[in-house]
């Protein structure tokens, strides 16, 4: 196998199809496939399942995944180091984000960063705060950003910015009309939480707790994986739920949520850059002083 086949097979997995692959490596789409295809023939096992017209990976194409990510992301390093010889912040720069900050934060950024480092490529992964902090520790990321932190991790973190988490609730709920709510009395209602993992989750059960509720006992309704679904489910008058403002500004500000007046919220929950803990990649280092002078904030 080389790096090219390790390079294809990881961007067809991140695309989901050959087609999207195949656009964002600059190459024909039968290029993409017999790659792939060489590829599979060297490990001796098919890694990609194509049979209904999407691309899904094996149980071998999920053993190799993260071994060929963690290839990629040290040739990459090795290649910023040798750049970094002449000074220069070159090169590719992989930024693994748990969800509020990786749709709502560093986007928005991008263009003030690239404008100072125009010849660093930019890669983002979106997933939630243990994933985000495990990309980083193993290297598949360079540096990463989140809404919590996870214990034991071989990662350094620093405080940048921070965001408030609001409580809300569909317009025509008793809650809405109320004008302070103790979190003691939503002990019986209907909860969206965030899937288990993800740093709103982590904090807004924190926050239920130090307020006196047990949150294991809480009838919760549904999990869902990103803010947006929670703002729609509101909405939809499924429940009441714990989230970013930045997720659900627009939603309240139109009044199809409304923001509770309760005691302890809005709370001030801190942004964290994850740093791994070797020497990271000039681009990496350019990015967490950029964060560092540039804190986000709702």
């Amino acid at each position: 196998m080389n790096v090219s086949q390790l390079r294809t097979f990881v961007t067809v997995v991140e695309a989901g199809s050959f087609s999207e692959a195949a656009r964002a490596l600059g190459i024909s789409q039968p290029a993409v496939t017999m790659q792939v295809q060489s590829l599979e023939s060297d490990v001796g096992a098919t890694l990609l399942d194509r049979r209904y017209r999407r691309v899904d990976l094996t149980e071998a194409g999920r053993t190799l995944l993260p071994h060929a990510r963690r290839v990629l992301a040290q040739i990459d390093s090795a290649k910023e180091e040798i750049v970094a010889l002449s000074g220069a912040v070159t090169g590719r720069l992989t930024i693994a984000a748990s969800t509020t900050p990786g749709v709502y934060v560093i986007p928005r950024l991008m263009g003030a960063f690239l404008s100072s480092f125009p010849e660093v490529g930019i890669r983002i992964l979106v997933h939630d705060t243990s994933e985000v902090v495990a990309m980083v520790e193993s290297g598949e990321a360079h540096i990463g950003l989140t809404g919590a932190t996870v214990r034991g991790a071989r990662v350094t973190y620093q405080e940048s910015g921070a965001d408030d988490l609001v409580l809300i609730c569909p317009p025509q709920h008793p809650l809405a009309t109320r004008e302070k709510v103790a979190l003691t009395d939503l002990a019986d209602e209907t909860w969206i939480m965030r899937e288990s993992g993800s740093g709103t989750r982590q904090v807004a059960e924190r926050i239920l707790t130090e307020h006196g509720l047990d949150t294991e006992e809480l009838r919760v309704a549904v999990e869902l994986g990103t803010g947006e679904a929670i703002v729609s489910a509101v909405e939809g008058g499924l429940g009441v739920s714990i989230l970013s403002r930045m997720v659900a500004g627009k939603a309240i500000e139109l009044g199809t949520v409304i923001q509770v007046d309760a005691v302890g919220l809005p709370a001030a929950r801190p942004f964290y850059l994850v740093m791994p803990k070797g020497t990271p990649t000039r681009a990496a280092v350019a990015f967490h002083q950029y964060l560092t002078d540039t804190p986000a904030r709702s």
